[in-house]
C-alpha cells in the first residue's frame, strides 16, 4: 500500500509540476505575443505540425511505459513513407490506377510499420538484446534500406488526392490533427479502462510479478512494439502527405523530443507510471513555445534551448529528475555515435 502511495505521489508530482509549467507559458505568451500567438491562423498552424510529431510521441509513450525504448521509430516512418512513395509515384504497380495506388500505399505503409515494429519486438523477446541496443540497431539497418530504395535523394510527385490528405480541413480543423486527436483519445481509453492497458502499468512495474499473474510478458512486448511501429507508420503518412516527399533523414529531430516530451509529460524511462493527458499537454506546450520562437524569427537551433529549459525547469520540479536526466543522456549518446558512424553528423 505504501508502494503504491509513493508512485502516485510522483505521479501527481510530475503532472503538478507540469500544469504549472504550462498555465504559466500561457499567461506569459499571453502577455508578450498577444493575438499573434493565440491568432486562429497560427492555432491552425500548430495543428497541421502537431501530428506528425505527436504519432512518434505517441509511439515513445508505450515503450517507455513497459521499461523499454524505441530508437528506431522515425526509422521505421522514414522507410514506411518511402515504400508508399515508390507506390504513389508507380514506380511500383504502375499500371494499377490511382485510387486503388493510393489505398495500396496506404496499406503498405501500415503494414510494413507493424512488422518493423514486431521485428524489434522478436529481437528483444527471443534473442534477449535489451531494446535500447535492438533498436539502435534496427534504426540503422531501417534507414539503410531506406537509403538503398531512394539512392539519399528525395522521391516527389505524388497524386494530388493523396496529399490532400494532408492538407484538407474540417470547419478549418486540419483531417491530420482529427485522426490525431482520435488516435489518442483510443489510446487513453486503452490504457485507462482495458485489462491490456493494467497489463501494461503491471509489466511495466514488475515483469517478474506479471509473469507469476498469469500474463504472458513477451506477447505483450511484441504488441506493444507493433504498436509503436504503427504510430511510427502513421506519422510517415503524414509527413509524406504533408510535405509532398519522402527520404531518409526526414524528422531526425524527432527521435529526441519525442523522448523529452515523454520525460516531461510524466512518462517514467523504467516503466510502470505515467498518463496520455501528460503527453499531450507537453506536445501542445511545447509546439506553443517553437511557435513563440518562429514569431520572434530566431535560428531554428533555439529549438534545442527550448527541449533542453524544459527538461531543467519540469525535473528540477520532480525527485526523480536526476535519475531522468541521466537516461535521456545515456540515449543521446547511444543516437549520437550511432549517427557519427553513419556520417550523418
Amino acid at each position: 500500500m505504501l508502494g503504491n502511495r509513493n508512485k502516485h505521489e510522483l505521479r501527481d508530482t510530475s503532472l503538478n509540476a507540469l500544469y504549472i509549467v504550462t498555465l504559466f507559458v500561457l499567461i506569459l505568451f499571453f502577455f508578450v505575443f498577444g493575438s499573434s500567438m493565440y491568432s486562429g491562423r497560427n492555432i491552425q498552424s500548430m495543428a497541421y505540425q502537431i501530428p506528425e510529431f505527436g504519432f512518434v510521441a505517441l509511439g515513445m509513450m508505450f515503450s517507455f511505459m513497459i521499461g523499454g525504448i524505441d530508437l528506431s521509430i522515425i526509422a521505421n516512418a522514414n522507410l514506411s513513407g518511402i515504400l508508399a512513395a515508390n507506390i504513389l509515384m508507380g514506380t511500383w504497380l504502375g499500371g494499377v490506377p490511382e485510387p486503388t495506388r493510393i489505398v495500396l500505399a496506404i496499406l503498405m505503409a501500415l503494414t510494413s510499420s507493424l512488422v518493423f515494429g514486431a521485428f524489434n519486438g522478436l529481437l528483444i523477446t527471443k534473442f534477449g538484446v535489451p531494446s535500447l541496443i535492438a533498436t539502435l540497431g534496427t534504426m540503422t539497418l531501417y534507414s539503410g534500406i531506406g537509403m538503398a530504395l531512394t539512392g539519399g535523394k528525395s522521391l516527389v510527385g505524388f497524386p494530388k488526392r493523396f496529399t490532400a490528405m494532408g492538407i484538407s480541413e474540417v470547419f478549418g480543423i486540419p483531417v491530420i490533427f482529427i485522426i490525431f486527436t482520435a488516435v489518442a483519445v483510443i489510446l487513453g481509453f486503452l490504457v485507462k479502462y482495458t485489462v491490456a492497458g493494467r497489463r501494461i502499468y503491471l509489466m511495466g512495474t514488475n515483469p517478474v510479478a506479471a509473469r507469476f499473474s498469469g500474463i504472458d510478458n513477451d506477447t505483450l512486448l511484441i504488441f506493444i512494439f507493433m504498436l509503436t511501429g504503427l504510430l511510427g507508420g502513421l506519422s510517415g503518412l503524414t509527413i509524406i502527405s504533408r510535405v509532398n516527399s519522402a527520404k531518409v533523414g526526414y524528422g531526425d529531430a524527432y527521435l529526441l523530443q519525442a523522448l523529452v516530451v515523454c520525460v516531461i509529460g510524466g512518462i517514467h524511462p523504467e516503466g510502470g507510471r505515467g498518463r496520455i493527458i501528460g503527453v499531450m499537454i507537453t506536445i501542445a506546450l511545447l509546439q506553443m513555445m517553437s511557435s513563440a520562437f518562429t514569431i520572434l524569427q530566431l535560428s531554428p537551433f533555439a529549438k534545442k534551448l527550448i527541449w533542453g529549459s524544459m527538461l531543467i525547469v519540469v525535473m528540477g520540479l520532480t525527485k526523480e529528475g536526476p535519475r531522468i536526466v541521466a537516461f535521456v543522456k545515456k540515449v543521446t549518446s547511444s543516437i549520437r555515435v550511432s549517427r557519427l558512424k553513419e556520417g550523418r553528423v
